[in-house]
């Protein structure tokens, strides 16, 4: 287990690397989107919002669908990158301790690839404010597919956080026990990143676990990555597909 200073330098260090955050980091499947409101799809006006939503990789998934979507991130870069790619998306600088909306403003809180970083007991009972009566609290993480014998030996290179094997097991361990949310439940979603060999030591290099590296060793990191990608057959040559599968846990607000 990592202390928590260390998971404090990871969470705040994706903005050193906003934009390359914004072309590199692989999106989620409709599919997925689609099983975390489900419980709240017949309702009237569905309002979502994207909470700690980084440069937009999740929002652009919800505005696709049937609802309004409202995006709440912390950091300025990234949330910069998020206006420039989703123009006219609502996007206020707040965290998931502090979320700048009032009570019952949404029928849906989604959070891609962040919910880890949050304050369980700080973060839980402001989503559960903002969520309207039977809203929807849900988890999306994208991991690289190690299952696959080339993704495994990429992952051994890289210490990355997001491999599918070690995050399989029931995430409900990130719920307390608690009066507030109910009807736990976890869906995977498989899915791919389409990436060359350069663009996917780019979206390595968003990883925290390669920022928080001195240069030095990020640098010899991601050379080490490239070759492997170079001598790999699957990755050696143009464009190919970085197996992923999403996680997804839901529950609803009592």
């Amino acid at each position: 287990m990592e202390d928590s200073a260390t998971k404090a330098r990871r969470a705040l260090s994706f903005g050193a690397r906003a934009a390359q955050y914004a072309e590199h980091r692989p999106g989620y499947p409709a599919e997925a989107v689609r099983w975390a409101l489900e419980p709240v799809r017949d309702r009237e006006q569905v309002r979502v919002l994207d909470l700690a939503a980084g440069t937009g990789r999740l929002s652009e998934a919800l505005l696709e669908e049937p609802v309004a979507v409202i995006a709440v991130e912390p950091d300025d870069a990234m949330r910069e990158q998020l206006l420039n790619r989703l123009a006219g998306l609502a996007a206020l600088k707040g965290t998931a301790e502090d979320i700048p909306l009032p009570d019952e403003r949404v029928d849906a809180v989604l959070v891609g690839q962040a919910f880890h970083w949050f304050t369980p007991e700080l973060a839980l009972p402001e989503i559960a404010r903002v969520l309207k009566p039977g809203g929807v609290l849900a988890a999306l993480w994208n991991h690289d597919d190690d299952r696959v014998p080339w993704v495994a030996g990429l992952a051994d290179i890289t210490g990355t956080k997001v491999r599918y094997t070690e995050h399989q097991h029931d995430r409900s361990e990130l719920f307390p026990e608690n009066d507030v949310f109910t009807a736990f439940g976890q869906r995977s979603f498989e899915h791919s990143h389409r990436r060359t060999a350069a663009t996917l030591t780019e979206t390595i290099a968003t990883h925290s676990v390669t920022l928080l590296k001195d240069e030095a060793e990020r640098a010899e990191t991601l050379a080490e990555v490239r070759a492997y990608l170079d001598a790999t057959p699957e990755t050696a040559e143009g464009e190919f597909e970085l197996p992923l599968v999403t996680t997804a846990i839901r529950v609803r607000k009592l």
